[in-house]
């Protein structure tokens, strides 16, 4: 009676060591997730001012 009551606490052990880190690689992901998206944000706001700066640049040459 022991090792069968043994295999099945080993067993839920197991099964609970699996869903904290699943908790954990989904929060992780998560946070990649917006790291992300924030770093897409800085380029496009980088891209935009790089394209305000060629306008500019462009204008003035003309001037000259």
């Amino acid at each position: 009676m022991f090792w069968p009551m043994l295999a099945i606490a080993l067993g839920f052990l197991g099964l609970a060591v699996l869903g904290v880190l699943a908790v954990r690689v989904f929060l992780e992901a998560q946070r990649l997730g917006r790291q992300v998206a924030d770093s897409a944000r800085r380029i496009n706001r980088a891209a935009e001012d790089l394209e305000r700066a060629a306008v500019g640049a462009e204008r003035a040459a003309d001037r000259v």
